[in-house]
């Protein structure tokens, strides 16, 4: 029989994998919350600047979480950045300020519930991206997901079946997820240092670019009332999805964690649905049962099943 120290390491190890597990669907519910609720926002507020404030909103909420854990006498003990890690820093800010923006720019463009859906497609931009770049191995399994979703984005992204004409909104969104799966890679490289540290980095940072780039096109900077409700948001649907991803790996490991992380986007289609009541067409149930077919083999894929 198994001893009294063995059975409480199990039971402990156990606990971890559970909150673990329930960190990793958290994070994928927070972020959930993003598009719906932007696309809200969006009717105020310029994208550039929608774009800027949820990761300045970020970026300052973590930036007070880390300085609260300071006074409390509870600082952390993660590893810090370090001068080696620059390119990766900065790569990840550079897309970080270009992908929001773009997501956007298709939320102004599209329904919500086709932009939560088509933000599937990021797994197929970071697959291709590590296998491309990264020289990763990409399974048979994990090829067919990658055409499964594909297939579905293209069916999301047209405007007109008929005259096959695609929307620009789906582009737009398109265009981020392939920009997050660029900066999901360079995030990776990262992925052993301080989780609080890289999301004030990337916050300020990224958030910092994009009101530069608001500021240089002339954007309507929006009222006082508005800009807290996205502050909150970013840090929300952001800040917190993004801590909770990231310390989710650490007893998971990256594979699990975006097995259960791919629930994300169904949660953002019903909450679209929710706020909006709005029914969408057909081949929007067509493409959502192919996306989760293909996000089906993802976490088979991920867990070795």
């Amino acid at each position: 029989m198994p001893g009294l120290g063995t059975c409480i390491l199990k039971v402990s190890a156990m606990n971890r994998n559970r909150f673990a597990a329930f960190s990793a669907i958290l994070a994928a519910a927070l972020y959930a919350l993003s598009a719906p609720l932007s696309k809200l926002f969006l009717q105020d507020v310029a994208p550039t600047v929608m774009a800027s404030l949820l990761y300045l909103g970020a970026g300052l909420g973590m930036m007070l979480l880390s300085l609260a854990r300071r006074v409390l006498g509870h600082p952390s003990a993660e590893a810090r950045l370090t001068r080696k890690d620059l390119p990766f820093t900065l790569g990840m800010i550079a897309l970080d300020i270009l992908a929001p923006i773009l997501l956007m720019l298709g939320l102004e463009r599209s329904t919500a519930a086709n932009v939560s859906l088509l933000n599937s497609f990021e797994i197929v931009a970071t697959s291709l991206i590590a296998l491309l770049i990264f020289r990763e191995r990409i399974s048979r399994r994990l090829w067919a997901a990658i055409g499964l979703i594909t297939l579905s984005t293209v069916l999301l992204s047209l405007e007109d079946a008929e005259s096959l004409r695609f929307s620009v909104g789906s582009i737009f969104v398109l265009l981020a997820c392939c920009c997050w799966g660029l900066e999901n890679n360079c995030t990776r490289m990262l992925s052993y240092s301080d989780p609080q540290q890289i999301v004030v980095i990337k916050g300020l940072g990224s958030g910092a670019g994009s009101m530069l780039v608001a500021m240089l096109t002339g954007a309507p900077m929006p009222s006082a009332s508005r800009v807290f409700p996205v502050l909150l948001l970013g840090f929300v649907a952001y800040g917190l999805s993004i801590t909770f991803y990231i310390y989710a790996q650490r007893d998971l490991g990256a594979a699990r964690t975006s097995a259960y992380y791919a629930v994300q986007p169904f949660i953002g289609v019903l909450l679209s649905l929710i706020f909006f009541r709005e029914l969408p067409s057909a081949i929007f149930f067509i493409a959502l049962a192919l996306m989760a077919a293909g996000t089906r083999l993802v976490a088979r894929d991920q867990q070795g099943a």
